[in-house]
């Protein structure tokens, strides 16, 4: 560990290089910084998307018993059809479009540091063989 309060870094990184998320070959450290940076963004999304998704419930609740329509059916037809539902429903969409993102943003750099660790155990191999 570095010291700093986050993800636990070996101290054997430093000045090792990988690929980072934007395919620009950057320090190991740096790799850890984006996780580090990306972790809270990404529960924050989740964090949003899920709000937006049981709220459209309460939503749809709302609208219904705002409707003249004396049906359930004709209640939650107009309920669905409203703008306010509609707008609700694409915020969802953009939530849910940032949260993958980021969940790939983190799986990504999580596939990187993992090849980085083979690459660097096939090479602890090969050092061994040739001794």
């Amino acid at each position: 560990s570095d010291g700093k309060k986050g993800i636990s870094k070996p101290s054997s990184i430093r000045g090792c290089f990988v690929t980072n998320v934007e395919g620009k070959k950057v320090k190991l450290e740096q790799l850890f910084e984006e996780l580090e940076k990306t972790i809270p963004l990404y529960s924050e999304a989740k964090g949003e998307l899920a709000y937006l998704e049981t709220y459209k419930h309460s939503l749809k609740a709302i609208k219904m018993a705002q409707s003249t329509e004396t049906s359930v059916a004709a209640q939650e037809k107009e309920a669905y059809r409203s703008d306010e539902y509609q707008n609700h429903c694409k915020a969802i969409a953009v939530a849910t479009e940032k949260t993958e993102a980021l969940k790939w943003k983190l799986e990504v750099a999580k596939m990187r540091w993992e090849t980085w660790r083979t690459l660097q155990a096939t090479e602890r191999a090969m050092e061994r063989l040739t001794r």
